[in-house]
């Protein structure tokens, strides 16, 4: 896979604790560079980012929730619908971990439906942090984020103990039905993670590291 065909699955996310808006102005200068899918930053930085990526074809991405998921239903369906008025093009939401982990699917299950219903027409993908799941948790968890109406189930926030696994990837695949995207995400910083993770099932892959994948990528291919 050359670069170019890469860079269509790669997220560039700028989510460090501290990170300033030039932060996001640069990342926002990497995804333009390389023409990616998407820029991931957080809630307060929707704005510059829509901004700098206007008429690009890069989505801007804000997660909610994010990186815990211990905010309330309300606080994450107020988040995403600042998010989008501030020119969000996808939410990527951060689950009730503790929740999941105590079966309350109730709970969990009209988490994500309420976003995804606040975020309407703009696509949600549901974060369920794999490092903190059992199997039968995260076979749950995705079970769960399909019949809520997510785009997408996404493994990790990249602030977990553990990132993306090629064989979380291949499971969360094997889960959800083909209509529902996977996204690996935490870890990945090589151009052989990344394709490593994309032959286990991975539709999307979220890292900081783009610059430095995509340049291996196309040195290999050169």
């Amino acid at each position: 896979m050359n670069a170019a065909d890469l860079a269509r699955h790669l997220e560039h996310s700028v989510l460090a604790p501290q990170s300033t808006e030039d932060d996001v102005a640069e990342g926002a200068r990497v995804a333009l560079r390389w023409q990616v899918r998407s820029l991931v930053v957080k809630p307060a930085f929707v704005a510059v980012a829509s901004r700098a990526l206007a008429g690009s074809g890069v989505r801007t991405v804000a997660v909610v929730g994010f990186p815990h998921g211990g905010e309330t239903t309300e606080t994450k369906v107020t988040e995403a619908r600042e998010a989008i008025a501030a020119g969000a093009d996808e939410i990527d939401m951060v689950i009730n971990i503790g929740a999941l982990r105590r079966r309350d699917t109730g709970v969990v299950f009209n988490e994500i439906r309420r976003v995804v219903e606040a975020a309407g027409r703009h696509p949600v993908k549901v974060i369920i942090e794999t490092a903190y799941l059992t199997q039968a948790e995260k076979r749950l968890a995705c079970r769960l984020a399909a019949r809520a109406g997510a785009a997408y189930v996404k493994t990790s926030t990249g602030f977990g103990p553990k990132g993306a696994t090629a064989a979380d990837v291949a499971l969360m695949r094997r889960i959800v039905p083909r209509s529902v995207g996977v996204k690996a995400s935490g870890g990945i910083r090589t151009y052989i993670d990344a394709l490593a993770l994309i032959r286990a099932g991975a539709d999307l892959l979220g890292t900081s590291q783009t610059d430095a994948i995509l340049r291996e990528a196309a040195s290999v291919a050169a």
